[in-house]
């Protein structure tokens, strides 16, 4: 009997077209999640004005989490920072070592990891199903960076400069990502929803 995946609860959208999966296979996913993160850290911008930079990191690893659910996100973020702090130049700048996870933006790493597990679990009650509700979840995954990093930020350099140097000029950004994210799931179930409609099985028949 074929199961429709859109149809059952707790099923991350990556679940959805990768079932069934050895041990190998699940290492070769969180591996590459990570990978796809540092990656994304590097489209980088630095400002003058704070050792923030803006980067594509946080709409990777919100999207980890939102893709593959909220213990293999967080197991795959946390993987992400364990390179970074074994100095393999995965964060920011291309630059690798603990001084990274100790410095200005050592909040904002860690908070990666809380983030990518909340927005999985969102998603994994079915948040990332429906445009507003996704936009939501992805909107709750970046106050949980900020609200882990701007504390963190602020013993270096204030609290009263710390809204500015770490959320303020972020803002714009995020809501692009938000807004892409938003787009981007429920078209990912949609998809599925099509693939596993009897007519569509039919025609592949």
């Amino acid at each position: 009997m074929n199961r429709n995946p859109t149809s059952l609860p707790g099923v991350p959208l990556i679940d959805s077209f990768l079932i069934p999966r050895a041990l190998w296979q699940e290492a070769l996913l969180i591996l590459g999640g990570s990978l796809l993160i540092g990656l994304m850290a590097q489209v980088a911008i630095p400002l003058p004005f704070t050792p923030v930079p803006v980067t594509g990191q946080t709409f990777a690893v919100l999207l980890v989490g939102a893709l593959y659910g909220s213990q293999r996100g967080a197991l795959t973020v946390a993987l992400y920072l364990l390179e970074g702090a074994l100095g393999l130049p995965v964060f920011a700048g291309g630059i690798g070592g603990l001084d990274r996870l100790l410095g200005p933006t050592g909040g904002y790493l860690i908070g990666f990891v809380a983030a990518a597990w909340i927005v999985g679990r969102l998603c994994e009650r079915g948040w990332d199903r429906w445009m507003p509700t996704a936009a939501l979840a992805m909107l709750i995954g970046n106050a949980v960076i900020y609200l882990c990093g701007l504390p963190w930020l602020a013993l270096f350099v204030g609290p009263k400069r710390s809204l500015m140097a770490g959320l303020w000029p972020f803002i714009p950004g995020d809501l692009i990502k938000l807004a892409l994210a938003a787009v981007a799931l429920p078209a990912g179930w949609r998809l599925i929803r099509l693939r596993a409609s009897p007519g569509h099985q039919q025609d592949e028949q």
